[in-house]
């Protein structure tokens, strides 16, 4: 019996939302792709370092908790 951390996706369908936001902290743009059915985002900066080393962050996230700055198709 296989055990999976996410649950399935009904009718093959994943919803995907796309936005660009700002980490002030690291004074870094990302782009963002939202798995709507998972509750994570992929964040992927939109101008790399110099020195790439996990550039790229999956996180949980829940969109409704937070601000960005455009959201895009």
């Amino acid at each position: 019996m296989a055990m999976s951390l996410f649950p399935t996706v009904k009718d093959n369908q994943i919803s995907i939302q796309k936005f660009i936001d700002w980490d002030k902290f690291e004074n870094i743009f990302y782009n963002n792709l939202y798995l709507e059915n998972y509750k994570i985002v992929i964040k992927i900066p939109l101008i790399p370092k110099r020195e790439p080393k996990n550039e790229i962050k999956i996180k949980k996230f829940n969109l409704e908790k937070y601000t960005f700055l455009i959201s895009y198709d």
